[in-house]
């Protein structure tokens, strides 16, 4: 009894919290793999932390999960420890750089990426159990078009779309906005170029995507910029530091910089889709859709 008391009270905190601070929930995709989408949720929410963002990023690969090895932390619980009703979600929240916080994915758990819609609603109901305050919920989302990238994707508020220049990556970027507009209702995306040589490259990436989408999709579509290739990320990489931490004046951690800003311009979130009550409620009703 006490503890049901407590976790209403909880939730109850969390629905005052969320309504006088609405928290922007972006959800981070890319189609393809190997993209760099994991090193670009990594340092945007990073950098939102630098500028004393609350944040929290969110490892949603169930099933190779790959957040905790980029920035060398060694999570003892995971995901399927809440799925499995092990570990309550806060309980599995680890700190990370900047003072981020990090909900890790699991990894080697081939179960974890086909999760049932009843078991990925237990898991959205998990963050009604969250008292830490957050200003950004990044949502680092696996590879593909599975149901769990087009749940996360469609419970969000924002999408970006990362994509670089490979036939396989345009064509798997175009794929995934078709299948989230068409048979999800998605339709707004922002498109992120990475491992560009210059701006002008970065556009021209943008404008393929957009003349097939203007053509054969209801959808609108934004360029959000472009983010180079820089030997300085391999690096961080391999110190499994964030590239915008280790080094701060390269062209990719300026460039992430910049990306940054344009997403704290956007319009803030506000009214009912403007917190992570409604990611949860979302998720939630689309988990019951497919009961």
């Amino acid at each position: 009894m006490g503890s049901n008391v407590a976790t209403l009270d909880q939730a109850s905190g969390l629905r005052r919290l969320t309504r006088e601070h609405p928290i922007r929930v972006i959800a981070i995709a890319s189609g393809k793999g190997g993209v760099g989408k994991t090193n670009i949720s990594v340092n945007l929410a990073t950098e939102f932390s630098r500028l004393g963002r609350r944040v929290m990023l969110m490892d949603g690969d169930m099933g190779l999960a790959n957040v905790d090895v980029l920035l060398g932390i060694h999570p003892e619980y995971d995901l399927r420890h809440v799925i499995s009703g092990e570990r309550s979600l806060e309980e599995v929240i680890i700190d990370g750089p900047a003072g981020m916080q990090i909900i890790p994915g699991s990894s080697g758990a081939a179960r974890m990426s086909q999760l049932s819609a009843a078991e990925q609603a237990g898991l959205i109901r998990a963050f009604s159990e969250i008292s830490y305050p957050a200003d950004i919920l990044i949502v680092d989302t696996a590879a593909g078009i599975t149901d769990n990238v087009t749940t996360f994707t469609k419970a969000a508020q924002e999408v970006i779309v990362v994509v670089c220049d490979e036939p396989a990556s345009i064509t798997d970027a175009y794929a995934l906005i078709k299948v989230l507009s068409r048979d999800h209702g998605v339709k707004q995306f922002h498109v992120l170029a990475n491992m560009t040589r210059n701006n002008a490259h970065g556009e021209e990436l943008f404008a393929k995507i957009a003349r097939v989408s203007d053509h054969f999709l209801s959808v609108r579509l934004e360029y959000l910029g472009a983010l180079p290739f820089d030997e300085a990320l391999r690096k961080a990489v391999q110190r499994q530091i964030p590239v915008v931490e280790l080094f701060p004046r390269s062209k990719i951690a300026l460039a992430l910089r910049d990306v940054v800003k344009r997403i704290d311009k956007w319009p803030r979130p506000n009214g009912a889709n403007g917190n992570v009550e409604f990611f949860v409620e979302r998720l939630i009703e689309l988990g019951h859709q497919g009961d």
